[in-house]
């Protein structure tokens, strides 16, 4: 993908299970996101079921440059799944890092890192298929020489980047480990994506020069502050306007619309004040709430 070439620093929002959708990626495109990706889709559902693809996957003619990430256990739903999207998007990634019980037991995400070989096939199947650029996303091993192992097949299958979370898959609060990070960079040489605790420009500058990556990739970071790639420490009120007008120009539904503000206001609001945001049950109750303290 050109980006990794013309930019030192790819800004990069990460694929969030309800969250990452269209409203919301058309959000960040407006505060300085390079890439963007979808929810993790469940390959072999999408495959099967014209109805889970209406409802997985909305694109339009600005959501580009686009990453659609799956969710797979073997080759063929991986490359029958990146097949059908190819004309809507400019790279498939496949999930090896999600390390939840429910998919690690469907042999999904962070399983995957166990089974080198499985996922070389899967990258090289789907690309052949699909003509996209195919990207994983993994965490890492305990044994740091697994990771690597890991990568190099992956790359030898032809990755085009690799996105690594710096814990391991019984790791969630724990510090990310910079040093894998960097160790995965140094050993191989398509471009690496750090993910990870990614909340600020500060972040990203620190984490590039301690570990040398192509990119950055936030979640948590960038759905508390969209406009964090721009440079923002909090939500700017702007943004916030932005949701509201993106939200009410495309028809999301009120969960999502009030989920994505709970986020963006919970490091300005004082806690008093966000129980009574967050209780609140309506689309029209929201905006008068926002109107009535001049957010918007």
């Amino acid at each position: 993908m050109e980006l990794f070439s013309e930019k030192d620093v790819v800004r990069i929002c990460a694929p969030m299970v309800r969250y990452s959708k269209l409203p919301f990626r058309m959000l960040v495109r407006k505060y300085g996101c390079d890439l963007v990706h979808t929810p993790m889709i469940v390959s072999d559902s999408f495959v099967k079921s014209g109805k889970a693809r209406d409802v997985e996957f909305t694109t339009c003619q600005g959501d580009r440059p686009l990453v659609v990430q799956f969710a797979a256990n073997n080759a063929k739903d991986f490359a029958d799944a990146a097949e059908l999207v190819a004309p809507y998007a400019d790279a498939v990634d496949l999930n090896c890092g999600c390390p939840q019980s429910w998919a690690m037991a469907e042999g999904y995400g962070a399983h995957l890192i166990g089974r080198p070989e499985l996922v070389a096939d899967m990258v090289q199947q789907a690309k052949v298929r699909s003509g996209l650029p195919v990207s994983i996303k993994i965490r890492v091993h305990s044994d740091l020489s697994k990771t690597v192992e890991l990568a190099r097949r992956a790359e030898r299958a032809g990755v085009s980047w690799i996105t690594v979370h710096g814990r391991t898959p019984s790791q969630r609060a724990e510090p990310v480990n910079l040093e894998a990070i960097k160790l995965v960079k140094q050993s191989v040489g398509v471009p690496v994506v750090a993910n990870g605790d990614i909340r600020s420009e500060s972040d990203v500058v620190c984490v590039h020069q301690a570990t040398g990556v192509n990119g950055v990739m936030a979640a948590r970071g960038i759905l508390e502050n969209p406009a964090m790639y721009a440079g923002y420490e909090h939500t700017p009120l702007q943004c916030v306007q932005d949701w509201v007008d993106i939200s009410l120009g495309t028809g999301v539904t009120f969960t999502q619309f009030h989920h994505h503000l709970m986020h963006m206001l919970e490091r300005v609001t004082p806690r008093t004040e966000k129980n009574s945001f967050n209780s609140l049950t309506s689309t029209a109750a929201v905006l008068d709430y926002l109107a009535r303290y001049g957010i918007v």
